[in-house]
Parts: structure tokens; sequence; C-alpha cells
């Protein structure tokens, strides 16, 4: 099964993909552009050229574990996700994906004296959010392989 991981954000949505017999969910390029119909229109070609089946998207729950404010944000997309595909959509908890996502691409060579002007440069081009895209969707996988 073919799975995309959505990191859903106003300005840039990150992505990843997985195949779910590998186990391994890998960034792939993030949906950036002017419009939610741009962003969703990229999405819609990862999703033919990937053969997805199923769509796992970052749900932001307070660090409570509630639904707030970002989480009805989610809940929106969401519905205009399943308007727009017909696939399983699935709702993983993304609490702290972000900070782990920096993290990782700061062991991948960012310099600690660089790491506040990298950030910023990863969150603008969307590496950073595709990053979070594959946490989310890796740790989906690991919670169905437990199953």
């Amino acid at each position: 099964m073919n799975l995309l991981g959505i990191d859903y954000g106003e300005k840039r949505i990150g992505l990843s993909y997985a195949d779910s017999s590998l186990g391994i969910a890998v960034p792939i390029p993030p949906a950036i552009g002017n419009s939610l119909k741009d962003k969703i229109k990229f999405i819609a070609q990862v999703i033919q050229e990937r053969k997805i089946n199923a769509i796992v998207i970052g749900y932001p729950l307070t660090l409570k574990g509630e639904v707030g404010p970002k989480a009805k944000e989610v809940d929106q997309f969401i519905k205009k996700i399943e308007g727009t595909f017909d696939l399983p959509i699935y709702k993983a908890d993304e609490r702290y994906t972000s900070v782990q996502a920096t993290e990782e691409l700061q062991a991948f060579g960012m310099k600690k004296k660089k790491s506040i002007k990298a950030r910023k440069n990863y969150r603008a081009s969307g590496d950073l959010d595709s990053r979070a895209a594959a946490i989310i969707l890796q740790g989906f996988l690991e919670k169905q392989s437990d199953l």
C-alpha cells in the first residue's frame, strides 16, 4: 500500500511517501502555492504519480491531547481533501514533530551557529514541513506494525 503523509500548514504543506511493505517514510517535495487550490492540485499530481492508496494527516492536538484551534483548521482541510480524493484518510498525532524534524535536519550538518538561519531557510523551502510529514507517517507505520 502506498501512503502519503501530510503536515498541513497555511503557507506550506509538507509531504512524505511510504510503501507500507517497506515500512520507511521519506520526505518528498512540499506543496507550495499561492492558494489552497494550487496546493491541492499539486497533491493530486503526487497521488496519481505515486499511486497513493491512503493519506495520513498530522493532527495537531494540544499538549493536553485536546482538539484546539489548529486541529479544527486541519479538520477543515481534511473535509476539502475528502471531497477531492476518494481515499481513506487517517489522522496521526503530530505533537513535537516540527521540533524533531528541526533536530534531524541539524544532525544532517547544520552547525549550531547557523541553526536559526538554517531553520528559517528550511522553513521557507518546505524541507522542514516535509521532514515533519515523514516523521508523522513513520509514526503511523510503526503503530500499524504494532497491531
